[in-house]
Parts: C-alpha cells; structure tokens; sequence
C-alpha cells in the first residue's frame, strides 16, 4: 500500500500548491504593486511593439542581466487593435505604426516603472532614443489622448476629432 499512500499524498501536496499560487496571484500582485517602484532611468532596447501604448523590451537591469517584459506607456491611451468599429482599429494600426517607426529596435529609456493593474504589464514613462517622451509624441501626433488611469472614453464616437499625422515608413533592416 506504500504506492496508494504516496499517491495521495501527492495528490494533496499538489492541491495545496495549486491553492498556493491562487492565493498568491490574487494578493502578490497588489501587494507588489503598493511596494514596488524602480524610479529609473532603465536603458531598454524596443523587441516587439504590441499597439500604441504597449512594448515589449528587452531592459538591461543589471551587470550581464536583462528581463524582457511588456511595458504600457505611461500617461496614454491608444485605440485598440480589436477596436469596436473600423474607424477605431484604423487609427490603432496609424498609431502602432508610428510606435514602430520611432522605437522598434531602438533603446529607450524607462522612468517611474510600477506594475500596471492589467495583463501582467509594467507601467512606465518611455522616453525614446533622442530624448522625447514617447506619450507626448502620441499625444501630439493625435494618435493618442491623455489617460490618467480612470475610465477611457471610445474611439468610434469621435468622428469630429481631426485624424493623426501619418506615419513616416517604418525602418528598413538596413537602418
């Protein structure tokens, strides 16, 4: 019978595990994010851009050590990819593209990075390689607006909202 012990055994150790990491992804993650801000500056290097308010970096943290993470832009709201309307999903693929074109490859920089309450994100100021701060840009460019953290408005009731500045081409390999 050592062999049907040892299996619930097993069997309970696992239950508890995954009781575990319930409880821990339920209350870490706030915890973490009331206790835990790296102020910066944290040079990153742009891997992948995700949409308009969301990169992927590769960010060197130390001597030898780098961490790649999805990083939302602080301070900005972009339309979405999966937008509601046609309209909405068009500006977001204009606003990705101009991300790419300014920071796909490139290193930025990452200011007052916190973790972000959705999606397993951090949330940071990004300044990009010539100094800017990539949320100004978007915003100014008109292919963001301004967030502050509280409810978004839609992108689809905006019909009278002047459309954003184009896009220069994305970089070529060569570059």
């Amino acid at each position: 019978m050592p062999d049907a012990t040892n299996h619930a055994v097993n069997r309970r150790l696992r239950g508890l595990a995954r009781a575990f990491v319930l409880v821990s992804a339920a209350v870490l993650p706030g915890w973490l994010a009331a206790a835990d801000t790296v102020p910066g500056p944290v040079p990153a290097r742009v891997v992948h851009v995700v949409d308009g308010d969301t990169l992927v970096v590769r960010a060197h943290i130390w001597l030898g050590q780098e961490v790649e993470t999805l990083v939302r832009v602080a301070g900005v709201d972009a339309p979405e990819l999966k937008g509601a309307c046609a309209r909405e999903r068009e500006r977001a693929q204009a606003a990705r593209d101009y991300v790419v074109a300014r920071a796909l490859g490139e290193t930025i920089t990452l200011v007052g990075i916190r973790y972000e309450k959705y999606g397993g994100r951090v949330l940071a100021q990004v300044r990009l390689a010539d100094g800017r701060d990539l949320a100004a840009a978007l915003v100014a460019d008109g292919h963001a607006r301004a967030y502050d953290g509280r409810a978004r408005a839609g992108w689809c009731e905006e019909a009278a909202s002047p459309e954003p500045k184009a896009a220069p081409e994305p970089k070529s390999p060569a570059d």
